[in-house]
């Protein structure tokens, strides 16, 4: 039987790793943080040292000032870590985003993993997931139900680049979350031969610059604010999705309105949100990547954390495989995934 509930505790503000006295993506400022990734649900300012791969590190940096020099804060790149109070820590692929990592903790002779987010399908703009065999798997559950099966991304861009090219008078207007999402549907569209020049909210700029300093390659973007309206009929519009109803969109001509997100999923989200084209294009892994993930690396016990946590634990049921729910308050759904 798994013992790591012996030296690890699930908090509401975070996981709580005893040695080492350092807890994971903690949401309240600690004196020692390991954190998975940049995402505002796992990062924050305020820590005393944050542990994290130099991606991540510079993506705090960008987003919430954490001084990356500061001898305190330390990076890390995948494969490497550090030993705290007995505690092997080392960072491993999760393909959420740039520099996003799944944290080993090894300590008297078990070996627990936590995920943070994570997806199994290839991303141009990160590192590939890695499977990484453990004792404890403490695992993501955004979209742990089955009705969230994503389709094939190749198809998602296909229908954007259709969109486009049906509508040559009009822009299409893609909301994507600011970190990660929006990097993301642009390298997408460029392995799918889309080369003229992309336009950008001004919300969006510094962190496709941040990309393309760690080496993804996102061609020509242009800030909208920079640009007349008539230029941009017949082309791809990124923004956050605050802005695909606010008064900026007036500057575009009659957008057709886009949301990249594995909510796109369901129909309901999209009328809501008052979306035109609905693209399901997801940072997080579906529920096929979730079982399949759980089954690749073959945990004795999986924690369930993060989404729609019943569903998971009741599949790791009837597959007899021992699991429960973390039930994390403030660890819900993101807005945008």
């Amino acid at each position: 039987m798994a013992k790591g509930k012996s030296w690890i505790e699930p908090h509401s503000s975070g996981i709580y790793v005893k040695p080492a006295d350092l807890w994971i993506d903690p949401s309240r400022p600690v004196e020692r943080a390991a954190v998975t990734h940049g995402h505002a649900d796992h990062a924050r300012s305020g820590h005393g040292s944050v542990f994290a791969t130099p991606e991540t590190l510079a993506i705090m940096a960008l987003r919430y000032g954490v001084d990356v020099e500061a001898s305190h804060n330390q990076a890390y790149p995948y494969g490497d870590g550090f030993e705290l109070g007995g505690v092997r820590f080392s960072f491993h692929p999760a393909g959420h985003v740039l520099g996003s990592a799944q944290i080993l903790m090894e300590y008297q002779g078990e070996r627990i993993v936590v995920t943070g987010d994570y997806k199994r399908r290839p991303d141009p703009t990160c590192a590939p997931f890695e499977v990484v065999p453990c004792d404890i798997f403490v695992t993501e559950a955004t979209f742990g139900l089955p009705v969230f099966r994503h389709p094939p991304t190749a198809d998602e861009i296909a229908k954007l680049i259709g969109a486009v090219r049906a509508e040559p008078d009009r822009s299409v207007l893609v909301g994507a979350y600011a970190l990660g999402k929006a990097q993301r549907v642009i390298a997408e569209l460029r392995g799918a031969g889309w080369d003229a020049p992309i336009y950008i909210h001004g919300a969006l700029e510094r962190m496709c610059q941040l990309y393309a300093v760690h080496g993804v390659d996102l061609g020509e973007l242009r800030l909208v604010s920079e640009t007349d309206k008539a230029e941009m009929a017949g082309q791809i519009v990124l923004a956050p999705p605050s802005a695909l109803n606010d008064r900026w969109s007036r500057r575009l001509p009659d957008p057709v309105t886009a949301m990249a997100s594995g909510w796109m999923r369901v129909r309901q989200r999209a009328r809501q949100r008052m979306v035109e084209l609905p693209l399901v294009i997801s940072d997080h892994a579906d529920w096929d990547e979730l079982t399949t993930t759980i089954s690749e690396v073959n945990p004795k016990e999986s924690w369930i954390t993060h989404g729609s946590e019943d569903g998971l634990l009741r599949w790791c049921e009837l597959h007899q495989r021992k699991a429960r729910a973390l039930h994390l308050v403030g660890r819900d759904l993101e807005e945008e995934v």
